[in-house]
């Protein structure tokens, strides 16, 4: 999201805003101040706030969150298709077109108009990975829950999401269902520096890319949806564990010493 922001300032930092054109009545989170109102505002910056793109109005702010399954798809103004799955289309005084949209059944994917001072969603976000209070949560925080959902809770940090998870625990050799409170100091250490190293990787390729979004991202993963290959690390068979809407993966070698954690879902389907 960080390198989208920064392409989409590059594109329209200075723009006048034009009109949203709604595709889905659902994706729009808020009624006042109503999407009117950004019209003849010029674009200062695009910035991003955990998950969220922040478009920023001078006065106003536009939100978009793209969830699991949204894209965004810079478009030549000419371009008036309704494409399956389009939420909402943003047009400027010049190009290009921002097209919103979602893959998937989800449909989580939305975006908000805020006046100045109200932080809408973004109140109930954490602190950013590179920020010194997560440092301080990861170094000296007693929470209890497993670590690869903690990593997942934008409520305790906001922006690192599922694949991240994956190669973050990966790379600093952790279980998945650790948990905070268990680690000794050099693993606190580990962990913190692994946040921050597999984010900033992940930042250098994706500033590589050009226009918005693919339809498929996470090409550069290094453990996250590869079950079953050989971990790059020790060459074990990577293993994972199903939930209803996602899966964790992991090298039973490096990480869990050996042990291959329950798979609820296969579980169910043996009984």
């Amino acid at each position: 999201m960080q390198a989208l922001a920064e392409r989409v300032t590059d594109a329209l930092s200075g723009a006048e805003f034009v009109r949203a054109e709604p595709l889905s009545f659902a994706a729009l989170k808020t009624v006042i101040p109503s999407p009117e109102d950004l019209a003849g505002k010029r674009l200062n910056a695009v910035g991003r706030r955990g998950k969220f793109l922040v478009f920023d109005f001078r006065g106003l702010r536009l939100l978009a969150h793209l969830s699991q399954g949204g894209r965004i798809d810079l478009q030549a103004g000419s371009v008036t298709s309704r494409p399956r799955g389009a939420l909402v289309r943003f047009r400027f005084d010049r190009d290009p077109v921002l097209l919103m949209k979602e893959f998937g059944t989800e449909r989580k994917a939305g975006w908000w108009v805020l006046a100045a001072g109200d932080e809408g969603p973004l109140a109930n976000l954490g602190p950013e990975p590179f920020s010194e209070e997560f440092a301080q949560i990861v170094l000296s925080g007693e929470d209890t829950g497993r670590v690869h959902a903690f990593l997942r809770d934008q409520r305790r940090v906001a922006g690192i999401g599922r694949g991240y998870s994956d190669d973050i625990l990966h790379r600093a050799g952790l279980s998945p269902y650790r948990a905070l409170s268990s680690l000794s100091e050099a693993e606190r250490t580990r962990l913190l520096d692994s946040v921050r190293s597999v984010l900033s990787d992940a930042l250098e390729v994706e500033r590589r890319r050009v226009g918005g979004l693919p339809p498929k991202l996470g090409d550069h993963f290094t453990v996250h949806r590869k079950a079953g290959t050989p971990c790059p690390v020790c060459g074990v068979d990577l293993r994972r564990v199903s939930y209803e809407s996602h899966e964790v993966t992991y090298c039973p070698q490096c990480q869990t010493g050996g042990r291959v954690l329950a798979d609820r879902r296969l579980s169910r389907l043996i009984k």
